[in-house]
């Protein structure tokens, strides 16, 4: 299998300021070069200036109707608002031992560190503040929400040098409850996580941030978590737990019967994500994830304006 054109720098084995630094370059003059245009950002906001009105289409908050458009048209009109430019941006990132594990180009926690770096880069150039909370098993950090590239080159260091943990599960649902309460104001949230937990556990909290803030589900794959290859006797470990299993997975109904279940926990954790009201971005360490969170991006763009032809008043 060939190497993607863009490969994370692999935290474990590189000098955190190197890192750091690679991830600037990448973000400033490849995706940043990608994404030109437009103001939208990964997760278009509403905002609070007034727009353009369109057509009403099922689904639309019924808050958004312009009724004096509406009276003049005989057909109900809402008003789209322009997305703010000085948002207040918060990124959960999970620090999971299960984040230390890759079997394609990166580990799981390269790509959920440049993912996090990209968001931030993304949305702090026009003067965005930008927040975290570090959720591990020895429970959440919170990092206040700040200005500036400094303020940002620190929460990417806190990251990138954040303690490993051998064994241990992160309570993503009190973390999502941690956020929500200290990001009051309206604006951009961005979950990086492997989702593993069992989203009944977490799906709630998720959904009550949504109803606030603009949220961006970011979730990390491998390739081995989707489907097993045919290795013989195959010895794994649970990092939440420390269990070892070991796995024939030199017969096939092994196989189907794993992948059978990754799909189900996959699709599961999509159908929370969707439910909860937040916008999901898989990222995988056997694919390019630049070009990835382009298409998610451009997708995005394309939804919004296709749900309705937008009609000035």
């Amino acid at each position: 299998m060939a190497a993607p054109a863009n490969v994370p720098p692999r935290v474990s084995q590189s000098d955190p300021a190197e890192v750091l630094r690679r991830l600037d370059l990448v973000v400033r003059r490849r995706l940043d070069g990608l994404l030109h245009g437009e103001y939208m950002g990964l997760v278009p906001g509403h905002g609070s200036e007034q727009g353009e009105t369109r057509i009403y289409t099922p689904g639309d908050d019924v808050r958004r109707i312009d009724w004096n458009v509406t009276a003049r048209m005989t057909e109900p009109h809402v008003r789209e608002t322009i997305a703010d430019r000085e948002l207040e941006c918060w990124i959960l990132a999970d620090d999971s031992p299960s984040l230390d594990f890759g079997t394609a180009f990166c580990e799981k926690r390269d790509l959920a560190v440049a993912a996090a770096a990209a968001i931030g880069f993304l949305t702090h150039r026009t003067g965005n503040r930008i927040g975290a909370v570090l959720a591990g098993p020895d429970g959440s950090q919170i990092v206040p929400a700040r200005g500036g590239k400094d303020h940002l080159m620190s929460v990417l260091h806190r990251l990138v040098t954040a303690a490993r943990h051998p064994t241990g599960r992160t309570d993503l649902d009190g973390a999502l409850m941690r956020l929500g309460g200290i990001a009051r104001r309206r604006g951009v949230v961005a979950v990086v996580s492997d989702f593993l937990e069992p989203p009944e556990q977490w799906k709630s909290r998720l959904a009550q941030v949504a109803v606030r803030h603009e949220t961006l589900c970011i979730e990390v794959v491998d390739p081995r978590e989707v489907e097993l290859p045919s290795v013989g006797v195959l010895s794994l470990v649970d990092p939440r737990s420390g269990d070892v299993l070991e796995i024939q997975t030199a017969h096939p109904k092994v196989r189907e019967r794993y992948a059978a279940a990754a799909a189900a926990q996959r699709g599961a954790i999509a159908d929370a994500i969707r439910s909860a009201g937040a916008d999901h971005l898989q990222l995988r360490t056997d694919r390019d994830w630049l070009l990835d969170i382009v298409h998610f991006v451009a997708q995005r763009r394309d939804r919004t304006r296709d749900i309705a032809p937008r009609t000035s008043a």
